[in-house]
């Protein structure tokens, strides 16, 4: 158990179980990992750590292409999915993104469709995920981080409630399990511009290197605007 106490995302996951790769912002994993491999120039044989790795569906496919995966995620629950059909080169574990202790491990980290980062209330929390995930890369390693867009939220989330204080959006919402039984839960989401996000990396000892306007499924090069859902930062440790 992490020191931090059980996190509010851990029922719902529960519930959730492997529905969660039933919603459509899960189906684009292929693409994601097609732009980051070129991207993050990725070769078989380096280590990547998938920070919030859900169900373990981008570290199956970095795997695949002969990536070292090690995935983390604060939901047992969405570990033991992970595990049962891990292919050769992906493991993982149990583990808070906020209690990160690897020390240079890793060539890249990832931390996608808010995978930990973005799911931190508490305030600061989310600014100790990146260092973690800051500290876990070599000199000169990669970073791949997606943050829902604050603009986006204003703009479109009419039946959320967006703090404009914290920067967090909450949603009341329903969740499906594997037998389409229903549970009512509460979403907590923090939302970033790229400005916010450039400067959360740097005091983290990153160098960006682009910020992106993506969708899931959808990443590419493009300049950050209000109409896109979630900001790409690739970054690196510098050294």
């Amino acid at each position: 158990m992490s020191e931090h106490g059980s996190h509010w995302f851990e029922p719902v996951a529960e519930h959730l179980g492997a529905a969660y790769l039933r919603y459509s912002f899960t189906k684009g994993t292929n693409q994601e990992v097609d732009f980051l491999m070129t991207e993050l120039g990725l070769e078989p044989g380096m280590r990547v750590l998938d920070v919030g790795c859900g169900p373990g569906r981008h570290a199956y496919e970095l795997a695949r292409r002969g990536l070292v995966v090690h995935g983390i995620d604060i939901s047992e629950r969405f570990v033991e999915l992970a595990q049962q059909d891990a292919p050769e080169g992906a493991t993982f574990e149990r583990l808070d993104a906020r209690d990160l202790a690897f020390d240079a491990e890793f060539d890249v980290v990832v931390c996608l469709c808010q995978g930990a980062f973005g799911l931190m209330t508490a305030n600061g929390d989310d600014e100790v995920v990146l260092g973690g995930m800051a500290r876990a890369l070599r000199p000169g390693g990669r970073l791949a981080l997606s943050a829902f867009s604050g603009y986006f939220a204003v703009k479109y989330f009419e039946d959320a409630v967006f703090d404009a204080d914290s920067g967090v959006n909450h949603e009341h919402t329903e969740v499906r399990n594997e037998a389409g039984e229903v549970k009512v839960v509460d979403l907590w989401t923090g939302c970033y511009t790229p400005r916010e996000l450039r400067l959360l990396c740097r005091d983290a000892g990153l160098v960006v290197e682009s910020v992106n306007g993506v969708e899931p499924g959808s990443y590419r090069r493009e300049k950050p605007t209000v109409e896109t859902a979630e900001f790409l930062v690739i970054a690196r440790r510098d050294g």
